[in-house]
């Protein structure tokens, strides 16, 4: 309990000395799962509500394969991206491998299935009631989106909010696809697996109290969204 105590003081000194390193990594974390979770919405949300909308054929068959995608491994998604991207795979042309660029692409893998999966799940309770009134009230085909975007924002930045922060808290993909290398693809996670195996626990507190601020603020923000819609 004391070597807890005592590293948190000194990590909290380190991060008040506005350490570069330290802020470096925390700023490539934050451009990192933020461009994830953005690309990723972009696409789950729309994808979310038309599956719990929409009749098709093999609709519960594409139900099930999005549950399965949600728990989705990490290293068995950054093996893929791996072999994909490697210097000798399919996609090695692009040379993002080892880049900012290929963690993105792990993230987005892995939050995309969350955000579809939980947007589908809170549409499809009163997304048809929605809709109807929509198909009432004339409106076209976008408008029912945008309408229904609208009526159910809490849900859909509650699944943003989750996928975040699965993208934030992600070690194995990320690790496989960017190799930690310092100043260039070390982002929090991977610092405080790296700072923990060589016995530096002041600095792996430091960045866990930032990595446990931000999960904090953005929960907050979900939090006062959802007492204000009750």
């Amino acid at each position: 309990m004391g070597q807890i105590l005592e590293g948190t003081k000194s990590a909290l000194m380190l991060l008040l000395s506005f350490d570069r390193e330290i802020y470096g990594i925390v700023g490539l974390s934050l451009y990192v799962t933020l461009t994830a979770s953005i690309i990723s919405s972009f696409v789950a949300v729309p994808l979310g509500i038309l599956l719990a909308v929409k009749d098709f054929p093999m609709k519960q068959f594409v139900v099930r394969f999005v549950y399965t995608m949600m728990s989705l491994p990490p290293v068995i998604v950054g093996l893929v991206i791996f072999l994909l991207f490697s210097r000798s795979g399919p996609l090695g042309v692009l040379r993002i491998i080892y880049t900012p660029t290929a963690m993105i692409v792990a993230q987005i893998c892995l939050v995309m299935p969350i955000i579809i999966g939980i947007v589908y799940n809170g549409t499809k309770e009163k997304g048809r009631e929605i809709q109807e009134v929509a198909e009432t009230l004339g409106a076209n085909k976008m408008q029912t989106l945008v309408l229904l975007i609208k009526e159910l924002r809490i849900n859909i930045f509650a699944a943003i909010v989750t996928g975040y922060g699965r993208a934030i808290s992600e070690v194995g993909a990320v690790m496989i696809v960017g190799g930690n290398i310092r100043g260039d693809t070390r982002v929090m996670t991977t610092a405080i697996a790296m700072l923990k195996s060589q016995g530096d626990y002041e600095t792996a507190i430091a960045i866990g109290i930032v990595l446990l601020l931000l999960s904090f603020l953005i929960n907050s923000i979900l939090y006062k969204l959802q007492q204000e819609e009750s």
